[in-house]
């Protein structure tokens, strides 16, 4: 029988943004997005950030469409990983007519109303997880989960040794601090060291861009190998593989190898 606590907690509802998370229609962050953009009614309304609402008795209009909550069943939840190849977006809105991540998904999975948790840009490549789980993607980017995420960075030119200590303590770069929780060179001629392996807890716009164009080196190639305890080894350029419980704990291993390294 419901206890008085749950009745008022079913009453006040809940904030929107854990509705549309949790019906699969993308994350929390995308969600307080499509509501700062209007996109987002409640009862005819148009909704507002932090606004609360109960699923049940309220009709929730989205982008012109009826939010069903059946969406978000566990039965019907699904998780996959992706390996992005370059010149795709991360978005399901092409304004430009650019091509998304969603045009090379096989057709049998494109009504499963898959998201991106975490993005990766254009010109990047590498591995992305797609989920219609609103729960996982809000864990897979809240910065309490501090996932480790593994880059491989080719430069335009060589890169001085020095700096690599440098990137590591950061600096601010338009009013964020940006900073890399650790660097590796991974191949080295003489003082020719063009190639980085690159660790992040955290992960800002064009984060790793920015912070080593700001020390004069531009990326020719950066790939995202390993999200968690998951690698890329194996997985061919725009191949993607339904994730199991296991797969999906492994996202959040923070175990690491030892390695010469600057941290």
């Amino acid at each position: 029988m419901p206890t008085n606590r749950q009745n008022a907690n079913k009453r006040s509802g809940v904030r929107l943004q854990k509705i549309l998370a949790d019906a699969g229609l993308c994350s929390r962050r995308q969600a307080e997005t499509l509501i700062e953009d209007g996109e987002v009614r409640v009862n005819g309304r148009i909704a507002v950030l932090g606004q609360k609402a109960n699923p049940e008795n309220d009709t929730i209009i989205v982008r012109g469409k009826n939010l069903s909550a059946r969406n978000g069943s566990v039965e019907n939840r699904a998780t996959f990983l992706l390996n992005k190849p370059k010149g795709f977006i991360c978005s399901h809105s092409d304004p430009h007519h650019e091509e998304t991540i969603y045009d090379i998904l096989p057709r049998r999975l494109r009504k499963l109303r898959l998201f991106t948790a975490g993005r990766l840009d254009k010109n990047s490549e590498g591995l992305i997880v797609l989920t219609n789980d609103g729960d996982l993607a809000n864990r897979l980017a809240h910065p309490s989960g501090a996932v480790r995420k593994v880059y491989h960075v080719n430069l335009g030119h060589p890169i001085e040794e020095t700096i690599l200590p440098k990137l590591v303590q950061g600096r601010e770069l338009d009013g964020e601090f940006l900073h890399f929780d650790r660097v590796i060179p991974i191949s080295q001629k003489g003082n020719a060291l063009k190639r980085l392996e690159i660790h992040l807890r955290h992960g800002r716009k064009r984060e790793i861009r920015r912070l080593l164009e700001s020390f004069g080196h531009k990326v020719e190639r950066l790939r995202r190998i390993q999200i968690g305890g998951l690698r890329i080894r194996g997985m061919p350029v725009g191949a993607i593989k339904e994730l199991n419980e296991k797969e999906i704990n492994l996202l959040f291993d923070h175990s690491e190898k030892p390695s010469t390294n600057y941290s």
